[in-house]
């Protein structure tokens, strides 16, 4: 089978590796001149467990290649897969669209022979006809359908969620396109994972649902964290008690400075605005944006209060930058809202993170100093703020880390230390929802 991603992104290459993975021969597409030609210099753009030996094996076996011309890309293939950018438009919060309809275009003047477009990229609902609508006039003669086909990649652990993933979803009109999908995912079939299969809407909409539902169980458990820490309570106990419940699960149900990434905060947002267009209410979703603004609030407060009412002056050793583990994403990190908030007010920063320096140094303020390891960040610190949870930070040398500060203030904003053991340690431990 012949496939196409448009798109060599961080969803159009980890989903393109995995197909060809899958045996399907794929090209990958995109206008980027540069990242092509790294890309077939067999240099990763993005960091992403795994991908670098996948994309390695895949090129090397002939069934993974990159280009920049569409003619022969999508000439050729039986499936085309729109797997571009759909950041948050300024202004209005709407899912920006221009890359995936002018994608559209292309395609359109490129078609040869039955193919099906497929919108990988996360789209509010009613793209995937206007996907259709723009090809049908751009080519009336074209022999095509269009499908919806969302991603629910975790960074960090994509390759996985690719391969052996809860579900997969597909959205589309005929038996035609539907046969062509589930051929395409035929060896996920091994493994028994169900593909649900919807109509347009439905596929455009399950995506927004359910990561508008995972961000309300984190905003939900980081408001329960606050009065956690008004009434004496143990915000890990609460949510293990209700984790325990099947009906409500335990993932997700862990407290810390709030959501970030690629998906939450824009798919929230999107997710309000379709509601909007269409007269219907969406004050839950609302409210979670609104507790997820206020809980990086509270942390910068948190902080401030740790260190005696003010930050003016305190060098502040933070480690993690990225908005979770095992990326280099800095999008929408907590970071970004918190460490500005603090050097404004005369914090001096000097930060680690295993993977994400390179870009937090391009979207953080001037002046933060970039460490080469936690423990060099950590010298003369007055105190030290956790605010990624990367593994290499769950087991430092306590005994090591209090004699390289000169103060001993540990603020730990994802609870991956016991209060307890801090305090036996000689710190001053704060951290969320918890007696410090």
């Amino acid at each position: 089978m012949e496939l196409t991603m448009i798109g060599a992104g961080y969803v159009g290459l980890v989903s393109g590796a995995c197909f060809a993975e899958f045996g399907a021969n794929v090209t990958c597409l995109d206008v980027d001149e540069a990242k092509i030609a790294d890309l077939n210099k067999g240099e990763i753009p993005i960091y992403e467990p795994g991908l670098d030996e996948l994309v390695k094996k895949n090129m090397e076996a002939g069934r993974l290649g990159f280009t920049t011309e569409f003619a022969p890309a999508v000439g050729k293939a039986d499936l085309v897969f729109i797997a571009v950018g759909t950041p948050t438009r300024r202004g209005d919060g709407h899912a920006d669209l221009r890359y995936v309809y002018a994608a559209a275009r292309e395609i359109a003047r490129h078609l040869d022979g039955y193919t099906v477009i497929v919108d990988k990229s996360t789209v509010p609902v009613g793209t995937a006809r206007q996907v259709h609508r723009i090809i049908k006039e751009e080519n009336p003669a074209a022999e095509f359908d269009v499908a919806s086909n969302p991603e629910f990649l975790r960074e960090g652990a994509a390759i996985g969620d690719f391969m052996r993933p809860d579900r997969v979803v597909i959205g589309v009109e005929s038996a035609r396109a539907e046969a062509l999908l589930r051929e395409l995912y035929r060896p996920i079939n091994l493994i028994e994972a169900p593909i649900h299969v919807t109509n347009l809407e439905s596929a455009e909409l399950v995506k927004y649902a359910s990561n508008a539902f995972l961000a309300t169980k984190i905003s939900f458990i980081n408001e329960i964290s606050t009065l956690c820490e008004k009434v004496g309570a143990d915000v890990h106990d609460v949510a293990k008690g209700m984790g325990l419940d099947g009906r409500i699960g335990r993932k997700f149900l862990h407290t810390g400075p709030g959501y970030g990434g690629s998906c939450f905060p824009k798919d929230t947002l999107a997710l309000v605005r379709i509601a909007q267009e269409h007269g219907a209410s969406s004050r839950i979703v609302e409210a979670v944006i609104e507790v997820n603004a206020a809980q990086k609030a509270r942390m910068v407060g948190k902080i401030r209060n740790a260190l005696g009412g003010s930050e003016a002056g305190k060098t502040l050793a933070v480690l993690g930058l990225t908005f979770k583990p095992e990326t280099d994403d800095m999008r929408d990190a907590p970071a970004l809202s918190i460490l500005p908030a603090l050097t404004e007010k005369g914090a001096i920063i000097k930060a680690h993170d295993p993977e994400g320096m390179e870009e937090a140094a391009e979207l953080l303020p001037e002046g933060i100093s970039y460490c080469t390891s936690p423990y060099e960040a950590l010298k003369d610190a007055d105190a030290v703020v956790l605010l990624t949870e990367w593994n290499e930070y769950r087991g430092l040398d306590l005994e090591e880390v209090r004699s390289l500060m000169k103060g001993d203030v540990f603020i730990d904003l994802r609870n991956v230390y016991e209060p307890g053991q801090m305090r036996q340690a000689g710190f001053r431990y704060e951290c969320i929802g918890r007696a410090g």
